[in-house]
């Protein structure tokens, strides 16, 4: 009997006790789904968006986010001439092994990967204060919601609600679980010249690198849908073939 009324009691402190912790608690705001020209069976990557989006990547992400599974050559995939590929690629250096062996740096080729910004996980979370920037190259597979929830981030920062405190080095968003990141809002109003003229607002910037970012994660989406297509129009055509044959073969047997 005693036993069971300690069991009670504690129970009932260690409700108190996390009552006041689950107040603190906030859930994050639900995104909205967006339209997104690759979505669907028949979509496709818009060409000038990921353009935009790779300069947004190269000029505000860049400086703190690699992108080690993707290469410079996928940048023909966004429509970017191999003589533009192979200038984009040179602008940067990489470290490469010298002919005496020793380590040494050139500039990249096409069939390099991008540059990372930090040789190692340990140079950035030093360079972080202990935070360490997530890989970008799948990023759009490997969170909940895709795109959605990229754009949503990105969207996201603002002035906490009222009576909401943040950790030290935490950000505000809406969007993300907790509502508090420890990336700071990256993308303000007519950050990035875009060369075509297009007003870089958060939301188009956004929207951009979120594209690229579709892009680099699916570099054969395209490829992967007209097979697809071609493979449903085989079916059909088969099951249409198949059925006349059917019908040819059992046409002089009385049923």
């Amino acid at each position: 009997m005693r036993l069971a009324r300690f069991g009670i009691i504690a129970a009932a402190l260690g409700a108190l006790w996390a009552a006041p912790a689950a107040a603190q608690q906030t859930e994050p705001a639900p995104f909205v789904a967006q339209n997104w020209s690759f979505s669907g069976a028949f979509g496709t990557f818009d060409r000038a968006a990921a353009q935009r989006g790779y300069q947004v990547y190269k000029e505000v992400c860049a400086a703190c986010h690699a992108m080690k599974e993707g290469y410079y050559r996928d940048l023909a995939g966004i429509g970017l001439s191999e003589a533009q590929i192979a200038a984009t690629a040179a602008s940067v250096t990489v470290t490469a092994i010298g002919d005496d062996g020793q380590p040494t740096e050139r500039p990249a080729l096409p069939s390099d990967h991008f540059r990372s910004p930090f040789p190692n996980e340990l140079a950035a979370r030093a360079a972080m204060n202990g935070a360490y920037p997530p890989d970008l190259s799948v990023m759009e597979k490997a969170r909940a919601g895709g795109p959605d929830y990229l754009f949503a981030l990105l969207t996201g920062y603002g002035d906490p609600p009222a009576g909401m405190k943040l950790a030290d080095g935490m950000n505000y968003n809406k969007y993300f679980p907790g509502n508090q990141i420890t990336m700071p809002q990256v993308l303000h109003d007519g950050q990035v010249t875009y060369a075509d003229g297009t007003p870089a607002s958060v939301e188009q910037m956004s929207r951009d690198v979120t594209t690229f970012l579709a892009y680099i994660a699916n570099p054969e989406l395209e490829a992967r849908k007209r097979m697809g297509v071609k493979v449903v129009l085989f079916l059909v055509f088969l099951t249409g073939l198949t059925y006349a044959m059917k019908r040819k073969v059992w046409a002089d047997v009385e049923h």
